[in-house]
């Protein structure tokens, strides 16, 4: 009998802070003791600018989407497979699991193709170049699959590919979104650094328990939904349009929300 799925997003301060990272994921491991299989996908934003800015490769970001050169772009791929899904793979290891790292070019996953986007100048839409940031095409998610029927956590990098192979930088929260929807997850997780989406962004206890995609449709048109929260919406639309049960936005600093995911006391639940 298949196991129900979770998918998180693995980011924010559980990555960067250690002794939050080690507590977050053994809650988030502890969640296979219970009957689910567990994909973890991930980023790697403040690893990123780290790096680029030691080999002094400024980031630009153009509409909150990071430019990215060809030059760049080895860095970016460097630091999410080479480092951070390295990293997490050994400290999964070393909790007793057995972890397997991969990005969206592994298997031929996530296929991808140049992001396309467009800037209001003088009244018309001009096409402003991104380099190499990628749309999601298709998921192929038999690779996924074959790991998880064989016991295996796996650790995805948010980098794709095209038919030719070359690689695109994939927004974190996108990617994972579609990796949700591939794999029908009962649920996707995205753990952030708040409790959840808020009514008031001034009172952090205005929590929303619960939302359909036309309440979000309202909070993003007031923008009460605005800046770096839009993806991880869009995310969450995009996995249940694709296959997933249900999404949710929790905070990913607290392993006591993390171990308490399906209660709905605890983030912000998306629904259809």
């Amino acid at each position: 009998m298949k196991k129900p799925l979770l998918l998180f997003k693995y980011g924010g301060n559980a990555m960067t802070d250690n002794a939050v990272k080690k507590k977050i994921l053994a809650t988030i491991l502890s969640l296979k003791k219970e009957g689910y299989d567990l994909v973890i996908s991930h980023g790697g934003g403040p690893f990123i600018k780290e790096m680029l800015d030691r080999v002094n490769l400024p980031s630009r970001f153009i509409d909150g989407q990071r430019y990215t050169s060809p030059e760049a772009f080895k860095y970016i791929e460097m630091v999410l497979k080479g480092q951070v899904n390295s990293d997490l793979v050994s400290s999964i290891n070393s909790m007793g699991f057995s972890a397997v790292g991969i990005s969206g070019r592994d298997g031929k996953t996530v296929m991808a193709h140049k992001r396309e986007h467009h800037q209001e100048s003088d009244g018309s839409l001009k096409e402003v170049d991104l380099g190499l940031v990628g749309t999601v095409s298709k998921v192929n998610p038999s690779l996924l699959i074959q790991l998880l029927k064989n016991g295996f956590t796996p650790v995805v990098a948010c980098i794709g590919a095209d038919e030719g192979g070359k690689g695109y930088n994939i927004n974190g929260d996108t990617f994972a979104g579609y990796l949700a929807g591939a794999l029908q997850a009962e649920q996707f997780i995205i753990l952030t650094d708040v409790d959840g989406l808020l009514k008031d962004k001034n009172d952090p206890t205005s929590i929303i328990r619960k939302i359909t995609f036309a309440g979000l449709q309202t909070l993003k048109a007031d923008e009460t939904i605005q800046g770096g929260m839009i993806p991880k919406v869009e995310a969450c639309e995009s996995a249940i349009n694709n296959g997933a049960l249900r999404a949710k936005i929790i905070n990913g600093t607290k392993p006591e929300h993390v171990a308490a995911v399906n209660s709905e006391s605890v983030g912000t639940l998306i629904i259809k």
